[in-house]
């Protein structure tokens, strides 16, 4: 999916940079490095979100959480910032309407 080296090496061709990284192994490195992190946050998160229902189901003893798996609080979440970026790209293509 997400190639460093490769990113690295489009990045040093087109004389783009990251500051306070070299270009070339270092910024391949630097980007792995960072790719790993937000991958652990990410598998972290995703616990968390796929774990919650069960827990709140068992601390207040309601059967009815175990129904709402992680994935349908994912898939809530993802339709929810949808809808928003669309409303939101309406709002500014009227305005760009407007100011035409």
């Amino acid at each position: 999916m997400f190639n460093p080296v490769e990113l690295a090496d489009n990045i040093k061709k087109y004389g783009g940079f990251i500051i306070g990284v070299r270009p070339g192994k270092p910024t391949a490195e630097y980007l792995d490095y960072i790719i790993s992190r937000l991958t652990f946050v990410g598998a972290v998160f995703l616990s968390i979100i796929a774990i919650t229902p069960m827990l709140v189901a068992d601390w207040t003893h309601v059967t009815s959480f175990r129904g709402l798996g992680g994935t349908a609080f994912l898939i809530i979440v993802g339709v929810s910032l949808d809808l928003m970026k669309q409303i939101e790209t309406h709002f500014v293509s009227k305005r760009y309407e407007n100011a035409f």
